[in-house]
């Protein structure tokens, strides 16, 4: 199956898609914000649409599939702000329209486990905005029969996203909080959830998308520092750590997330199961990239 894929948001997770569609033979239309960045975008044989400001409609009206990666701002999402009448006109002849939202729509539960049946509970801003975005496109979905998707993302690692460069310049830390789990996906295995789903819709679906171990931060930059040969970062307590507002705004949640829907329904076989064979094969990409 190849056809037209068009991207709200060109960023790291859909880039990772991009590649995997460019590579069966599909065209593929992202949007950006700066017209140095559609240049980048061009070269890698994605076609550039400068958006806000550039004329949605041939696009929209070319594409069968549809993913929204750009996140809610001040007005809610961006792209039902400025582009929801055309959207809802655009429905019937979408098969696919994929949402990229976040496991943080779940809120705190404590190191405890949720699916997709837990009620959202964000405990965030971002969490909050989330959540919002979420019911938006849902009302849209009713009103219109869009066939929506929405994929809630776990912590997202993977090449230029993992903790070496911290480490191998001596500014990573351990920062200690007791029970505290987070859980993670790596970028390819993102892509290939959105590919088999694209495959085999099914609106209204929402998944989780998540490795198979939620595990502490502290011991993902432990293991960065063994893969490296370098000394263990120090361990500091959460209360010393002097965190920004946005980093402290991850400690204040703690859960671990299930991803049996998403093998069940979409067959999917996670590449990187955890983030000790994601964070082995990054090092070893990295290494081949030196030469």
């Amino acid at each position: 199956m190849t056809g037209t894929l068009l991207t709200f948001g060109y960023g790291y997770s859909a880039q990772a898609l991009g590649r995997r569609l460019l590579a069966e033979g599909w065209r593929v239309i992202g949007t950006t914000r700066s017209p140095e960045k559609a240049a980048d975008l061009a070269a890698g044989g994605v076609e550039p649409l400068v958006w806000p400001g550039g004329e949605v409609g041939p696009a929209l009206a070319a594409a069968r599939h549809l993913l929204i990666s750009a996140g809610p701002g001040a007005d809610g999402d961006p792209v039902l702000a400025r582009l929801r009448p055309q959207i809802a006109a655009a429905a019937p002849g979408l098969a696919w329209v994929g949402y990229l939202s976040t496991t943080g729509v779940y809120g705190d539960h404590g190191g405890g486990w949720v699916d997709e049946a837990t009620p959202e509970a964000p405990s965030t801003r971002r969490g909050r905005a989330r959540a919002e975005a979420e019911a938006e496109w849902q009302a849209l979905a009713a009103e219109t029969g869009l066939p929506l998707h929405i994929f809630r993302l776990a912590g997202i690692y993977g090449p230029g996203r993992g903790p070496f460069a911290k480490v191998r310049a001596g500014t990573a830390r351990r920062i200690i909080k007791p029970g505290q789990v987070f859980s993670r996906i790596h970028v390819e295995d993102i892509a290939q959830a959105l590919r088999a789903s694209m495959a085999r819709p099914r609106p209204g679906a929402i998944y989780n998308i998540c490795d198979d171990e939620a595990a502490p931060p502290e011991d993902v930059i432990a293991l960065a520092a063994e893969l490296l040969g370098l000394p263990l970062p120090e361990a500091v307590p959460i209360e010393q750590a002097g965190l920004s507002p946005m980093a402290a705004s991850f400690y204040s949640e703690s859960k671990r997330v299930r991803n049996d829907r998403m093998k069940r329904e979409l067959g999917v076989e996670l590449l990187y199961p955890d983030y000790r064979a994601g964070l082995a094969a990054l090092l070893r990409d990295e290494e081949k990239a030196r030469g």
